[in-house]
């Protein structure tokens, strides 16, 4: 396991309406929690990977489909990978530093929520490419679909 990372299964209470689950319980996080983010990705999507030098980390949760978490330490080498989602509900949280992204499995809604809030003026986002040789391998797709930002991270 990559250092920093943490997993926090969610438990479902089911009934016959649907279920109830708890995304996070911000007390258990090493830092505080400065804004929440939602994503919707088509199956196929990549995003990232990105990595934060300001001190920003992310929980990742799957609210509804399925998408694999993929994580790079850049100093080791050492990666990461779950599928998370309907079929695994767990939470991962991932410091910053490390290189980090997903990969829509399913079409998905996907939430984060970070310890730093996002600055347009001041962004601290950096890339490694999807197909970096140390991560490759772990994505289920070879052709993904991907933002420009990330895509230029590959050149």
């Amino acid at each position: 396991m990559i250092e920093g990372i943490r997993r926090f299964p969610l438990q479902r209470f089911e009934d016959e309406r649907g279920w109830f689950s708890e995304l996070a319980r911000l007390s258990a996080l090493p830092k505080p929690v400065r804004q929440a983010n939602l994503s919707r990705s088509r199956q196929g999507v990549i995003r990232g990977l990105h990595y934060h030098l300001r001190g920003q980390d992310d929980l990742f949760v799957v609210v509804s489909g399925m998408a694999r978490v993929v994580v790079l330490d850049r100093e080791t080498g050492k990666t990461f990978s779950e599928d998370v989602g309907d079929d695994n509900p767990v939470a991962i949280y991932v410091p910053g530093h490390h290189a980090h992204g997903y990969e829509a499995l399913t079409d998905c809604l996907f939430q984060y929520f970070v310890t730093e809030e996002y600055d347009p003026a001041n962004p601290d986002e950096h890339g490694v490419c999807w197909a970096d040789p140390r991560v490759k391998h772990l994505w289920s797709t070879q052709s993904p679909i991907l933002s420009a930002r990330d895509l230029a991270a590959c050149s």
